[in-house]
């Protein structure tokens, strides 16, 4: 066994080989995988082998495609067999609703290069004749995936892999983990220790086992499925007989459960409510390659939902019930990518569909250790989109909610209520009091949107306008007319101080950094390749101090990427003070007036101009005022002492007497900043767009300096850029505005991809933000866009088609 490598893979099971198979790929052969019992032991074994394609998700989406395409090619580059059955995967529908989520998510698949096909019912019965289409309004077909071997392509990524000159090393526990004093790694296991510059924790069930050697609490806890498989049925035997293709894999979405061939019986898994979380306390040392007890009396109603719709599955006896492990997270995503707090140590757990994604997150994992940065957007699948507050009880409820989710419709607006309210600001009940529907965002409680009295709070979700459309439309009315309070103490909030904090503030961002003891710019950190990887706005509090505000859900990323950033000299200090400080935002056309009633600041444009910032009591209570917003109109961001919020809460609706003072939501919000061309962090702005391409030429100044990414952006601008933001104005709308991701088309040939869109209350239109290729961003430029399966007019517009010279913001 090797005493060093250069990376060693922690973990034997699909997604630990599928790493170490593209590393050897990328051509660093010098990779070693250890395992602590034999390959395949964990999960990976019993897996049902589905391999779907579906998945809400752009990032996770791709990963799944690519994984499909490379099993395809393993046994012809290995010469081991990986029994991929490409029998396709149909999906059911009984609903509307359904449907709807079946037609965006056809829009996602298209612009990333998958293949949809809608059916009616009859073409289903057709395709599959023993089903029964009582009740179905149609359903979607995938013919290019269906189901594999997981022991098999596992093996065969093996052989990949030390066919390139990697090592696997079995029946060697990793006993433990320390960081050397060079920055190396010591791996020590049951055979020896290997000195590393990498480690790849791929451990499914011993994630946090493995975390925890590290000081990692890692975000995964697994959960038991079961899947049924009969024996043999006389159908389906006559069908292998006649030559008949077998029947594509079948999916009752509307029941919770897949249902496919297996040795001319049938295998049937179940996503039902109430299945638990195991090993939350750990894997017992006498857990190896076993299984749980089956139970069936969870799975009845999904059984019988089954025989209704496959009478031939109730004319099969069973032949065995599988029970086992399968990885978890909270949304239900994998784990992909580097750890936080930690350099070269990299995580690859969390999977619930692992066999699906251990080829596309192997790929993905390797290119970001070899190369440094993924070449697809990563930011839902990253291991920091969690933070601290996804405890051990949290996971363990949150991860039984998302396995009984598997199934449910994936609306875009979905909120789910398991593990809620966590992270509350104190304004919370005082919004609830005046109508507040919340919804989460890195654990933190937010107003989504206030219904009025007399109407009720259960939120409506839906692809089309959702019951709340109008309330949200009044919301955005009036701070147009007036002026509403939003509750954003959910930002990311950091201090940089030190005498090294300007010059390292100035190599990590794109933009100028503010000169000004009180001046405000909006900034961005490149990646190495010149796409957005954060977005901060930096305010300068002294000679040597800065004030740092990013978006909520970016908190352990941007909070990482600070500190790795960071000079070791000691010339910088970073504090991460998000939960020490409340964000309460006014904003509207008497925004001034309100505030002058709180405080004695100075308030005109002339003392306090757009994008500057100044200290000011509010009420009784020392504040920091911003005079920014992402809305659009006149208004101020009050940073404040947590513990006061409450009291400035008060006196602010108190001097709301007579203004219509009234709280608006997250949606509202997001409305609003639409009509703006404002871009957001993981649409607009992404690691797969330069900077330039997502129209930021006002923030970032290539000559100003070095700063990272700068170097690869001129050689991208120079190469020619392949896309160009662009705003939109969408024709034809009556009910189902654009929501994102879905595909735009110039003359039938796809050209670009819708990132964000709703409905405009102030401009009374229908808008969409995205990308097209450079030479159809001209304003006037006709295109069309896919919305929920009917193509409508899009018309390229000029950026932020409300107050576009920004004299609200200025005013």
């Amino acid at each position: 066994m090797k005493t060093h490598a250069r990376v060693v893979v922690i973990g034997g099971g699909v997604v630990g080989v599928g790493t170490l198979y593209h590393l050897a790929k990328k051509g660093w052969r010098d990779v070693v995988l250890c395992e602590r019992s034999e390959l395949t032991a964990g999960s990976t074994w019993h897996a049902a082998g589905l391999l779907p394609l579906f998945n809400m998700s752009y990032s996770v989406g791709q990963i799944h495609k690519y994984s499909v395409e490379l099993y395809k090619t393993l046994e012809e580059e290995t010469g081991q067999p990986v029994g991929f059955s490409v029998v396709g995967n149909l999906r059911l529908a009984t609903n509307r609703d359904r449907m709807d989520e079946y037609r965006h998510y056809a829009g996602t698949a298209r612009t990333i290069g998958i293949e949809v096909e809608f059916l009616t019912p009859g073409e289903i019965e057709d395709l599959v004749p023993f089903c029964n289409t009582e009740g179905l309004v149609g359903g979607i077909l995938h013919p290019d995936d269906g189901y594999i071997q997981p022991a098999d392509v596992t093996m065969a990524m093996a052989k990949g892999a030390r066919d390139r000159g990697a090592e696997i090393y079995q029946h060697t526990p990793v006993t433990g983990i320390t960081r050397k004093a060079n920055g190396e790694w010591l791996v020590e296991t049951a055979k020896g220790d290997i000195t590393c510059e990498h480690v790849v924790s791929a451990t499914g069930n011993y994630a946090r086992e493995t975390g925890r050697m590290v000081g990692l609490e890692i975000p995964s806890i697994p959960v038991q499925h079961q899947f049924i498989v009969t024996e043999a049925h006389p159908l389906l035997e006559q069908r292998k007989q006649d030559g008949l293709p077998e029947m594509p894999v079948l999916r009752e979405s509307d029941a919770s459960y897949y249902l496919r061939e297996e040795r001319q019986g049938l295998l049937l898994g179940i996503y039902e409510r109430n299945a638990p979380a195991c090993f939350v306390d750990g894997v017992p040392a006498t857990f190896e390659k076993d299984l749980f007890p089956g139970d069936l009396d969870r799975l009845e109603p999904h059984i019988e939902a089954a025989i209704a719709r496959v009478p031939i599955f109730g004319e099969a006896g069973v032949k065995e019930v599988i029970n086992g492990p399968i990885a978890y997270t909270p949304d239900g995503s994998p784990l992909v990518g580097p750890a936080w707090g930690l350099k070269n140590f990299w995580i690859n757990e969390g999977h619930s569909f692992g066999i699906t994604a251990a080829g596309g997150a192997g790929w993905q994992l390797a290119e970001w250790i070899v190369e440094g940065q993924p070449t697809i957007d990563m930011l839902g699948v990253d291991p920091r989109r969690f933070g601290d507050y996804a405890s051990k009880a949290y996971l363990k409820t949150k991860n039984e909610e998302a396995y009984a989710n598997v199934f449910v419709i994936h609306f875009h607006d979905e909120e789910r209520a398991a593990a809620r309210p966590l992270k509350t600001a104190p304004c919370y009940d005082r919004m609830k009091a005046l109508g507040a529907v919340f919804g989460q965002k890195f654990g933190w409680e937010r107003p989504n949107w206030f219904a009025p009295q007399g109407v009720s709070r259960e939120d409506h979700w839906s692809f089309r306008r959702s019951r709340y459309f109008e309330h949200v439309g009044n919301e955005c009315r009036n701070v147009q007319e007036n002026v509403g309070l939003l509750d954003m103490t959910a930002f990311s909030k950091f201090t940089v101080t030190g005498p090294g904090a300007e010059a390292y503030l100035d190599k990590l961002v794109a933009n100028r950094i503010p000169k000004k003891i009180g001046r405000v710019n909006l900034c961005h950190a490149l990646n190495a390749n010149g796409g957005v990887s954060c977005e901060f706005t930096i305010m300068r509090d002294g000679p040597e101090a800065f004030y740092l505000v990013s978006a909520g859900a970016q908190e352990r990323y941007d909070w990482d990427t600070l500190c790795k950033s960071a000079p070791d000299d000691g010339s910088v200090r970073l504090d991460r003070i998000t939960t020490q400080v409340g964000v309460l935002v006014v904003a509207g056309p008497k925004s001034r007036e309100l505030l002058s009633r709180v405080t004695d600041a100075e308030l005109s444009s002339q003392a306090f101009p757009w994008l500057t910032g100044k200290s000011a009591d509010v009420g009784l209570a020392p504040c920091r005022l911003v005079r920014v917003n992402f809305v659009g109109e006149l208004g101020w961001e009050i940073h404040h002492p947590l513990e006061m919020q409450n009291h400035i809460f008060d006196a602010l609706m108190a001097a709301g007497e007579g203004l219509d003072f009234k709280p608006f939501g997250i949606r509202a919000m997001d409305a609003l900043r639409i009509e703006k061309s404002y871009r957001l962090v993981g649409t607009e702005l992404s690691i797969e767009y330069a900077a330039f391409e997502s129209g930021l030429q006002r923030f970032v100044h290539p000559n100003k300096g070095d700063f990272i990414g700068r170097d690869a952006l001129v050689a991208w601008q120079q190469r020619g850029f392949a896309n160009q933001f662009v705003t939109l104005e969408v024709d034809g709308i009556t009910d189902a505005d654009a929501i994102g991701n879905e595909p735009l088309f110039k003359d039938g040939e796809m050209v670009g991809r819708a990132t964000a869109g709703g409905y405009g209350w102030r401009v009374g239109k229908s808008l969409a933000l995205g990308f097209v290729r450079p030479e159809l961003a001209e304003a006037g430029t006709e295109l069309q866009i896919d919305v929920l399966g009917a193509m409508k007019v899009a018309k390229v517009i000029a950026d932020s088609p409300y107050d576009p010279d920004n004299e609200k913001l200025r005013g």
